[in-house]
């Protein structure tokens, strides 16, 4: 095998870790695509560490490693699905390791994300489900849309423009809070807890914490761990933007 080979293998392996792992996948997912991928291309043994903040991979043949860090995390399952799809096909023989990096290549650039007001719809949605599911009043469906609406909008505005961690979630609930607050006082709404409850519920780190808790029962102790705090200073940055407008109005 030449170094070239070597070469591709490793990068196609790194690259195809890193989109997973960027867009939400849990470690075991990653650690069975990577492998496959590696075996498949005539590596025996791959030697393969993956963190939440970074992958490391060798081959034992050439000894020497190379990493790839991991910058940022986001939730897009569509292009978790669309590598271990391509994984598949590099097994099943349907496409050479060189098609496998190129189309890795282009899926980490081109596959769309969905639009904001798109996300903005299924927040809303999914907050007014949730407060009827939760015993709520249909009076408060539109204090729970708009509450959800804008603490949504900030939330998703402060990631993506200011990029600051947990801020997003302390002002959005926040936000969510005071206008729930403002909607039962102007008698919008009837119920402040069950509009709080309902609004906040697009915010709640959900995927985080269930892939914390399956890295941990898969033996990835260090990402489970590292997944697990990183929820719960979503969820107490969360609490303390509610608290704050409870304590306060």
């Amino acid at each position: 095998m030449t170094l070239q080979r070597y070469d591709l293998i490793i990068e196609t392996v790194l690259l195809a870790g890193k989109i997973m792992i960027e867009n939400g996948a849990d470690m075991a997912r990653v650690d069975d695509t990577l492998k496959r991928i590696a075996r498949n291309s005539g590596i025996e043994q791959p030697k393969i560490f993956e963190t939440t903040t970074g992958i490391l991979m060798s081959i034992p043949e050439k000894r020497s490693s190379q990493v790839e860090p991991i910058q940022k995390r986001t939730i897009d399952l569509e292009k978790v699905s669309l590598v271990n799809q391509n994984s598949r096909a590099y097994q099943a023989g349907k496409i050479t390791l060189k098609e496998l990096h190129d189309n890795l290549i282009k899926l980490n650039i081109s596959t769309p994300f969905f639009s904001f007001w798109l996300q903005l719809l299924a927040a809303v949605v999914v907050s007014c489900t949730l407060l009827l599911m939760y015993g709520g009043k249909w009076q408060d469906l539109l204090a729970t849309a708009i509450a959800s609406g804008l603490g949504y909008s900030c939330y998703y505005f402060i990631n993506n423009h200011l990029r600051i961690r947990f801020v997003s979630e302390f002002l959005g609930s926040f936000l969510i809070g005071l206008t729930a607050v403002l909607a039962v006082r102007y008698s919008w709404g009837y119920e402040v807890n069950m509009i709080t409850i309902g609004g906040v519920m697009p915010l709640v780190p959900g995927v985080p914490i269930t892939n914390a808790v399956r890295d941990i029962f898969a033996g990835h102790l260090l990402s489970g761990s590292a997944r697990a705090l990183e929820a719960f200073l979503s969820a107490c940055a969360i609490a303390m933007g509610i608290a704050f407008v409870f304590r306060f109005m």
